[in-house]
C-alpha cells in the first residue's frame, strides 16, 4: 500500500476522475483506522463474508485476504483493464498500471 501512496499522484492523475478501492477480509473499523494512520488515499470495501471477491473472481489468498487483483474502471463505469495478480514489488506493474489509468481517463 506504500507504493500506491506514494505514486497516487502520478499514477492516479492526483485522484482527479480516478477513485481507487481496495477490497479487504478485515472489519472496516481496522482498515479505516489502518488506511487513515498512513495516510492511504484509497477506499477500502470490507468484504468479512467474503461474498464480493468471488463476484469479481479474486481467490482467497489464505485465511486473512485476497489476491491483489487491481481494476481500472472507465468514465463509463465498466471494467477497462485487469492486473491479475497484480505484483506490487515490480515497478513494471506500476507502469502498466499508470498507462491503464491514462487510457481509461482519456476515453
Amino acid at each position: 500500500m506504500n507504493a500506491y501512496r506514494d505514486q497516487y499522484a502520478q499514477i492516479f492523475n492526483g485522484g482527479k476522475g480516478v477513485q481507487v478501492f481496495a477490497l479487504s477480509v478485515d472489519a472496516d473499523t481496522t482498515t479505516a483506522s489502518w488506511a487513515r494512520e498512513a495516510g492511504y488515499p484509497v477506499s477500502f470495501v470490507s468484504d468479512t463474508a467474503r461474498t464480493l471477491g468471488p463476484q469479481y473472481n479474486v481467490q482467497p489468498a489464505g485465511r486473512t485476504s485476497y489476491q491483489r487483483v487491481l481494476f481500472v474502471v472507465g468514465k463509463d463505469g465498466r471494467i477497462a483493464h485487469v492486473m491479475r495478480p497484480f505484483r506490487e514489488l515490480v515497478q513494471d506493474s506500476y507502469d502498466e498500471l499508470g498507462k491503464a489509468v491514462a487510457a481509461a481517463l482519456a476515453k
